[in-house]
């Protein structure tokens, strides 16, 4: 396909949409028919089984300053302070999960998720660790990770959590840009990452992310080639290639600048297409949505073999069917419900020490939900799906295929009767294929609701 028609494609499939860590995503969820007494219900039926496998991110909130490009939930102080009075806050959440089970959880996978999980003292993350840990299983081969700042990860950090069964870690670079850097309020210089990153490897970690954004404020083609030019002499082991999403109604962070310092629609995909490239020179192949690995990571290798899953946390080798989010803002999935926890760290501690969960809205799925998320996670972990040899009788999928035409007929996907299957040229439009299929996207009685744009 020449550049014309690929740039007339996006133009046409540039729409606002959902990233789809969730189905439903949440705007959608049926909040009046969840409650408390329900969440805790379903956890118990849950883990009355003798054996369960689960995941668990903890949301850490604290940032000594404010990225202005930044969608995350988070709380702005210097005040170290705080940190004990969180942890203790985290750790007694957990026990009142804990108390709601029958069976002792095992644990696949454990994330520290921020704000700035590298704000708190390595103690404090000590403490925490060893808390969730103590009266569960951990799996000899859980994966364990955290996110951190390059301007505040020490030598401490990393041996701390190594020590604790940590082995990967992602570090948030977003451009190496001064201009960029400056405009986003997170500055850190090369030097900085490159030591950290050292650092890291010589302690023994064996798998290191890169968060990279495009379509920043102030960000050009030039800018972008010089920070993968920069990413690919660190050559991390994972890289995660979001597209920036500016959404100044629910972050008013990001009021800094305006639509006019942004990068336009053709721009911001030009910014993609260089960076995509260059990330495929160095070696790098795209295994799912904004994601790229080297061949030696375990989650390019989960992607051959058709393992890989995806979950509030991002693409995972762990298929866990449960993850259960503590925190301020955390959500959890279950498999069949989703429930997310209180916003404001005020309002999350009180709760909690009021030996409340502190959940404030939720989801049940459905019947039709859940073979709709099945294939919407399929699309977006193998880049196809199948319904042959099922039973499902699930009317929104028969129509979401009627939606699918037009996709078909543009060369990004290919159906028969019974499966899916994403073309080389459809990967760049995956949200655009998982939209067709969100029965609550396409409804005629759907709400109105604001989503960044899918490119």
């Amino acid at each position: 396909m020449d550049a014309i028609a690929k740039e007339a494609l996006i133009r046409k499939y540039n729409v606002p949409g959902p990233r789809y860590t969730s189905y439903p995503t949440v705007p959608y969820w049926d909040n009046d028919a969840f409650g408390l007494a329900k969440w805790e219900k379903l956890i118990v039926k849950k883990f009355s089984d003798d054996w369960q496998d689960i995941s668990v991110y903890i949301h850490l909130p604290y940032c000594e300053s404010l990225c202005t490009f930044c969608g995350c939930n988070t709380r702005i102080t210097v005040n170290h302070t705080v940190e004990e009075a969180y942890i203790d806050t985290v750790l007694k959440e957990w026990s009142l999960y804990l108390s709601k089970m029958k069976v002792k959880p095992v644990i696949k996978e454990l994330h520290l998720g921020g704000g700035t999980p590298t704000f708190f003292d390595a103690y404090q993350l000590e403490r925490l660790i060893l808390g969730i840990t103590a009266n569960v299983i951990l799996d000899p081969k859980a994966e364990l990770g955290f996110e951190g700042h390059p301007n505040n990860t020490t030598p401490l950090h990393l041996k701390t959590l190594y020590d604790l069964g940590f082995r990967r870690v992602s570090f948030g670079i977003q451009d190496f840009d001064p201009h960029v850097q400056h405009v986003i309020n997170r500055v850190q210089s090369f030097d900085t990452v490159q030591k950290v990153t050292e650092e890291a490897r010589s302690i023994g970690y064996t798998s290191i992310n890169f968060d990279i954004l495009y379509g920043l404020p102030l960000q050009t083609l030039q800018s972008i080639s010089h920070t993968i030019r920069k990413v690919k002499h660190l050559k991390p082991d994972r890289i995660a290639f979001y597209s920036y999403a500016h959404v100044p109604w629910i972050k008013p962070g990001q009021r800094k600048f305006t639509e006019l310092d942004l990068p336009d629609d053709e721009e911001k995909r030009s910014l993609y297409e260089c960076g995509r490239r260059m990330l495929e020179k160095a070696g790098y192949l795209e295994i799912g949505m904004d994601h790229f690995a080297l061949k030696t990571d375990a989650l390019y290798k989960a992607f051959v073999e058709q393992k890989l899953h995806r979950n509030f946390m991002g693409y995972t080798t762990q298929q866990t069917e449960v993850l259960i989010g503590l925190g301020v803002s955390s959500i959890s999935d279950i498999g069949n419900a989703y429930a997310q926890n209180v916003k404001t760290v005020e309002e999350y501690i009180s709760s909690v020490q009021a030996g409340t969960i502190p959940v404030f809205r939720g989801h049940v799925l459905t019947k039709e939900d859940l073979v709709l998320k099945q294939h919407i996670l399929n699309i977006m972990c193998k880049q196809e799906t199948s319904w042959y040899g099922t039973n499902e009788s699930c009317m929104s999928l028969f129509r979401a295929l009627l939606n699918m035409r037009e996709l078909e007929k543009d060369g990004l996907i290919k159906t028969d009767y019974f499966s899916l299957k994403v073309t080389p040229l459809g990967k760049m439009f995956i949200r655009n294929v998982c939209m067709a299929l969100d029965a609550y996207l396409q409804s005629k009685e759907k709400k109105v609701v604001q989503f960044s744009k899918v490119i």
